[in-house]
């Protein structure tokens, strides 16, 4: 029994790597990037700590891909990451009090530095309220 669940978690763990290293391994010997992240208050410009950057790797036909790596901005609204294949990435930050933010970049470069500046959310759409249009609900 307890063979058996060693068997089953040795196989669990080796999946799960393969899975996120097949995710982001397009090119074993393809050129790779260093990639770093600046998230800063729209507003003000002034970091954001503890955002949450996630990066999805996007197959070529814009749909994105299995995995994804999450990293967290220090005090600076900083983190980076190094090793990132060339290729199309999708890049989402979330922040609390803030708009979530999301983008898809092209890597091609072997340093790039994203700064994503994040926006507070804006006030609900209501019918109710005048858009400066001359219709009325009914």
């Amino acid at each position: 029994m307890r063979r058996n669940v060693l068997t089953v978690m040795a196989l669990v763990i080796v999946l799960g790597l393969g899975v996120v290293g097949m995710a982001w391994a397009q090119d074993d010997e393809g050129p790779m990037s260093n990639l770093r992240f600046v998230v800063v208050r729209d507003s003000d410009g002034k970091p954001v700590r503890n955002a949450e950057v996630v990066l999805h790797p996007v197959k070529r036909k814009g749909k994105q891909a299995q995995g994804e790596m999450e990293l967290k901005t220090d005090a600076e609204g900083k983190t980076n990451v190094d090793g990132i294949p060339y290729g199309p990435l999708r890049v989402q930050v979330l922040a609390p009090h803030f708009q979530t933010f999301g983008e898809d970049y092209e890597i091609n470069k072997p340093e790039m530095e994203i700064t994503v500046k994040l926006k507070h959310p804006g006030g609900q759409y209501s019918i109710y309220d005048n858009h400066g249009d001359d219709k009325k609900p009914q």
